[in-house]
């Protein structure tokens, strides 16, 4: 027994109200659609017949088993975000009269500092001195993305309009379509209007994207990753890098400059402090090193 065809398009209509009334991102709602579908298939599993004759107790039961598949605390808590957003869907709609999932809670798993680069390997990557234009573009893209410390995801999205060069801002739409307001620094704002001098001879003339790709279109999140590490290796980084680890490097770096917690937190767009708080750690874990090198008492004998 499965569940019943009326009961499972409910997935369909909910995916639908995530793009056309919440409007999030693709890349999100495809998120939503892989961690559901792997509900529906638990679901079929045990043969439920209809959401509602789920109970908290089958939700846990279904965590638990995400959870010895070697699923982490973080990606748990997707999973269950998503399923609380499905039933507060689904008792809107009148589906269902409770929302089993919304008193579970994923096990914890110890939080991974992010990887970050110092201030002089940001600035080695960022020392390009090659006019081609897809050199130029990346060039632009890599300071705006560390200059404002934005996602992979915001810096894709950003149209023509979003920049505002005589005021050294840029309108940013974050996570669950918030807006938000962010300076742009004066070497970001050299690079991205060099760059501006040259889009016309790749971008197709309709579109409106800030940063496009070689075809003329939007740039691809996959293509930003590519770059990325293709220009970590040219400039002797290591090459791992990834978009966020700028935008994890601009936290950490404004944060041991200013030691401003909420500022940072607003420039990021974090909707929790707690969050941001994550990077005190690596700033402490900064000043950690220098007491070991530095202290007479800490230093280790040779």
């Amino acid at each position: 027994m499965v569940m019943q065809a009326a009961e499972a398009e409910w997935l369909e209509r909910f995916l639908e109200h995530l793009q056309s009334e919440r409007r999030l991102s693709a890349h999100t709602s495809n998120n939503y659609q892989r961690d559901l579908q792997n509900f529906l298939n638990f679901c079929n599993e045990r043969e439920f017949e209809q959401w509602s004759s789920l109970l908290e107790a089958d939700i846990r039961n279904y965590i638990a088993s995400r959870h010895r598949k070697g699923l982490a605390g973080s990606s748990l808590s997707r999973e269950l975000s998503a399923l609380r957003s499905f039933y507060n869907y689904l008792l809107r709609e009148e589906v269902v009269t409770l929302n089993p999932a919304q008193g579970v809670r994923a096990p914890k798993t110890p939080r991974k500092l992010p990887k970050t680069l110092d201030v002089d390997q940001t600035a080695r990557l960022l020392q390009i001195d090659d006019d081609d234009p897809l050199a130029v573009r990346d060039a632009a893209l890599m300071e705006l993305i560390y200059s404002s410390g934005l996602r992979l995801a915001e810096v894709v999205g950003l149209d023509l309009g979003s920049l505002d060069l005589r005021d050294a801002t840029v309108k940013v739409v974050g996570k669950g379509s918030k807006e938000r307001m962010v300076p742009v620094g004066r070497l970001a704002l050299q690079a991205v209007e060099k760059w501006l001098k040259v889009r016309g001879s790749l971008a197709k003339v309709e579109e409106t994207a800030l940063f496009v790709s070689k075809r003329g279109s939007r740039i691809s999140d996959r293509s930003v990753q590519k770059r990325l590490k293709e220009w970590a290796v040219k400039q002797g980084l290591d090459s791992s890098l990834h978009p966020h680890m700028l935008r994890h490097s601009f936290a950490s770096h404004m944060l041991e400059s200013s030691s401003d917690l909420r500022a940072v937190q607003e420039l990021l767009g974090h909707a929790d402090i707690s969050t941001t708080q994550i990077y005190t750690h690596l700033d402490f874990q900064h000043l950690a090193k220098v007491y070991d090198k530095a202290h007479p008492r800490a230093r280790k004998r040779r």
